[in-house]
């Protein structure tokens, strides 16, 4: 039976997924041949959508990959098959907030639990076991999928047999006091103001994006942005891209207003400014989208589609939910990511740097057998699609080594 919403032939549906093909048409995916796309139920309260490479082998080491905000499954579509080539049955799925996968809530104000770290672990173990894998050869995260990762390492290594981390360094799990029962811990005070504060008062005033993401205007504003979703998508993807060569990242002293202000604004924001009229004045010319040759519009307009469809408020959950569960983690107080690990980015994406010492107590503290540190050149945030030769190449000879 052809699938209607990929153009491929994918296998006879079953009821659930004719019924999801119904609800949300989306016409416009253009995937690699031997990638296809499919719907799995039950996964922790979620229909989950995934796209596979290499399946049809139950021999076949799985590889897990978990994509960031604003994204889909669909970002890992360049590395796939190569990865698929090399052996694996790769396996990556519209994360819970995203795409075609169902069984969340899209209300502003509707129960944020479901996204805490530990549950989003558990999708991805359901998920796992639901395809008929007892474990993974690496599960790799990319921008939000980074630290669930790095959580699937901590939580169950005995399923993730290694990790990779990109664009979003793991700094660690969070600790328990310790030895203060004679020694009791000296309150700490904060002393000046917050960072939000601290922003708000430069000039001009500024704001960090992690807390605008968590309000309710945020979604709206860049669902219904005055130039158009797809409009502040290419912007968006051009502005953190290695295209715009104002991406020149660097080490922060400490963070502090003034060291964060010399970000981007896609990072550290003008306070009354929402996202879509940040990225709106980089919007790249009719020349420059024409030589997008990463992101061309056809493959751009899978991303504009289903966000018009599903809005951001799913992923943007995922910013509001830090806090919930955050006791329950520290049940895990003094684990460290001891399976091999690496670490991806793009030599022009802020993102290894935006949380100062974090980069560094990746690799001296939370990861005691990180096999490497990899900035890509002509890469900005989005590097397993900027470049994705060199992404693929680097993650075949890690898990040639580790595995």
């Amino acid at each position: 039976m052809k699938d209607r919403t990929y153009g491929k032939s994918a296998g006879k549906p079953s009821a659930a997924s004719e019924k999801m093909n119904k609800i949300i048409p989306c016409t416009d995916y253009v995937l690699p041949s031997g990638v296809r796309s499919r719907f799995v139920q039950r996964i922790n309260g979620l229909c989950m959508h995934v796209l596979e490479a290499g399946y049809g082998s139950g021999s076949r080491p799985a590889l897990l990959l978990l994509h960031g905000f604003p994204e889909l499954a669909y970002s890992w579509r360049k590395v796939m098959i190569p990865l698929a080539e090399a052996g694996y049955h790769v396996i990556a799925p519209d994360q819970r907030g995203y795409g075609r996968t169902t069984g969340w809530d899209t209300d502003y104000d509707a129960d944020l639990s479901p996204f805490r770290r530990l549950n989003v672990v558990r999708d991805a173990l359901g998920l796992v076991f639901a395809l008929g894998h007892r474990s993974v050869a690496a599960v790799v995260g990319h921008d939000f999928g980074s630290p669930i990762a790095a959580w699937c390492g901590i939580t169950r290594p005995d399923v993730f047999r290694s990790v990779v981390m990109m664009t979003g360094p793991f700094g660690g799990t969070p600790s328990i006091p310790f030895d203060t029962a004679d020694n009791p811990q000296r309150t700490t005070s904060s002393h000046g103001p917050s960072l939000t504060k601290q922003l708000a008062s430069l000039t001009p005033p500024r704001k960090h994006y992690s807390r605008y993401y968590t309000t309710r205007e945020a979604n709206d504003n860049m669902r219904n942005a005055p130039q158009g979703i797809h409009a502040f998508l290419r912007a968006y993807f051009h502005y953190k891209s290695a295209d715009w060569l104002g991406n020149k990242p660097f080490r922060f002293a400490a963070r502090t207003a003034s060291e964060m202000a010399k970000m981007p604004t896609y990072y550290i924001m003008n306070l009354n400014e929402g996202m879509a009229e940040t990225v709106a004045r980089f919007m790249p010319s009719p020349a420059e989208i024409a030589a997008h040759k990463w992101l061309p519009e056809k493959e751009l307009r899978v991303y504009s589609e289903e966000f018009k469809r599903t809005g951001f408020q799913g992923g943007l959950n995922w910013y509001r939910s830090g806090g919930i569960g955050a006791l329950e983690l520290q049940l895990f107080s003094g684990r460290t990511i001891d399976q091999p690990s690496m670490f991806i980015s793009g030599a022009s994406d802020w993102g290894s740097y935006q949380s100062p010492g974090k980069l560094e107590r990746m690799q001296t503290q939370a990861c005691t057998n990180m096999r490497g540190v990899h900035m890509i050149k002509g890469a900005g945030h989005w590097v397993q699609q900027e470049q994705p030769e060199r992404t693929s190449q680097l993650l075949i000879d890690f898990l040639r080594r580790s595995v």
